[in-house]
């Protein structure tokens, strides 16, 4: 299994979603997963999954840069004990040999091996491409029968996988190149996923809204498509609540600041609420690339001693805002799915989430807007604030609900695609 990231370093749902499902795999004996992720360090929970970290993987190639030379000088090596001064037609046949075996060369470091910072920064696309370098050496190095990839940066060394070793591949598209845009394609990202897709042998979808953008977007096959939805891990112990500093209601906001997730029509809606009262205070968790314009237009609205920005939040921070919360709104754009409204309402914390997303697919105690109505978010927002009958009645129902949702669930229908291919 490619991934990304993994708990507890994680950006997003992304790492969430990857612990989750392999953890539900783990109940099944006749499962074993490794898991792949560009960098490891050393403290994820190793419990159900066995974590290969990509950056310990010796490669067969190496580049260096001489300074003061206007060429780079390439070493190439070979894993056959070639002294020095071998014949030309002695190395020759080992070089023949060693294409034969499907080995490719590779670029690293003196060092065999590639370093990742295991993130999303500058250099991401070449970080993408040397963990597919990776992958093939994975691929035929390790024994398997799956190759599982999850997302677009991982497609690419799923299919180096494939290649190498013949054995089919799944990918799982957490969301498209269309939902982090809002349609302004990154044409270089969409044929990472498109290229991926069409060399995959089975797609999971984790919403049908996601699966319908595969297939219309990307021109895939609907047979190969195979929607899966999402679950949240329960929660094993009670986390400690914080108490309140002062009697106002609070509504939250938790995920990336980016158009994606509709940050301005929470900030909009928040100041249409507190037009008809004042006692709420608004929270909006996370970082982003739109931060910085969310705080500007919160004090052109002159709401800013009403609203407060935690920055980004994890582990038992994010849990501990929603023991504070009153509500919690997720106005996604478009949202293949969204777990974050599920861990909310296992803290007994209703929910608005936009019709917009994946999750509103099978979530149906939960207040459902589109997410440009901004009056029908604030009306929502203000009805669960200001009627205790409509808050218990979402609180109650919506948490027996998800409690339903099992990753141990998940895992089965993954299982099924799994014993199709083998």
């Amino acid at each position: 299994m490619f991934g990304w990231e993994f708990p507890p370093h994680i950006s997003g749902g992304l790492g969430t979603a990857c612990y989750g499902l392999t953890k539900g795999l783990s109940v099944f004996e006749d499962i074993e997963t490794l898991f792949v992720i560009p960098k490891a360090y050393g403290d994820e929970d190793q419990t159900n999954v066995n974590i290969l970290n990509a950056g310990d993987i010796t490669i067969g190639a190496r580049e260096v840069n001489y300074k003061g030379f206007f060429k780079k000088i390439h070493f190439i090596e070979v894993e056959s004990n070639i002294i020095p001064y071998t014949r030309p037609e002695e190395y020759d046949r080992l070089i023949e040999d060693y294409r034969a075996s499907k080995r490719k060369f590779i670029k690293t470091t003196f060092s065999g091996k590639l370093n990742f910072s295991g993130g999303y920064g500058s250099n991401l696309f070449q970080e993408i491409a040397n963990y597919a370098a990776v992958a093939s050496i994975i691929g035929m190095s390790y024994d398997f029968d799956i190759i599982h990839a999850h997302d677009w940066l991982t497609f690419p060394a799923g299919a180096a996988a494939k290649r190498i070793s013949g054995k089919p591949l799944i990918v799982h598209v957490h969301a498209t190149e269309f939902d982090r845009s809002g349609g302004d394609v990154n044409p270089v990202v969409y044929q990472i996923e498109r290229n991926g897709m069409d060399a995959a042998d089975k797609i999971i979808a984790v919403s049908n809204l996601t699966r319908n953008t595969i297939i219309e977007k990307y021109n895939i096959n609907p047979d190969k498509v195979i929607t899966v939805y999402n679950a949240v891990e329960p929660l094993t112990e009670k986390y400690i609540s914080l108490n309140k500093k002062y009697q106002d209601k609070i509504v939250t906001f938790l995920g990336r600041i980016t158009m994606q997730k509709g940050p301005e029509y929470f900030i909009e809606a928040a100041y249409q609420v507190l037009k008809r009262r004042k006692d709420v205070r608004f929270v909006m968790g996370g970082s982003g690339e739109l931060l910085n314009r969310m705080i500007a237009r919160v004090a052109a609205l002159r709401i800013g001693d009403k609203f407060h920005f935690t920055g980004f939040l994890k582990g038992d921070h994010v849990y501990q805002l929603y023991s504070l919360s009153d509500v919690y709104v997720m106005p996604s754009v478009s949202e293949p799915f969204g777990i974050s409204p599920l861990e909310a309402l296992q803290s007994d914390v209703p929910v608005i989430i936009s019709r917009q997303s994946g999750v509103s697919e099978i979530l149906r105690h939960a207040i459902k807007i589109d997410f440009w109505d901004i009056q029908a978010m604030a009306d929502a927002i203000y009805g669960i604030l200001s009627y205790e009958g409509l808050y218990k009645m979402f609180s109650k129902y919506a948490r027996e609900e998800v409690e339903k949702l099992k990753w141990e669930n998940t895992a089965f229908n993954v299982k099924q695609i799994y014993e199709s291919l083998v």
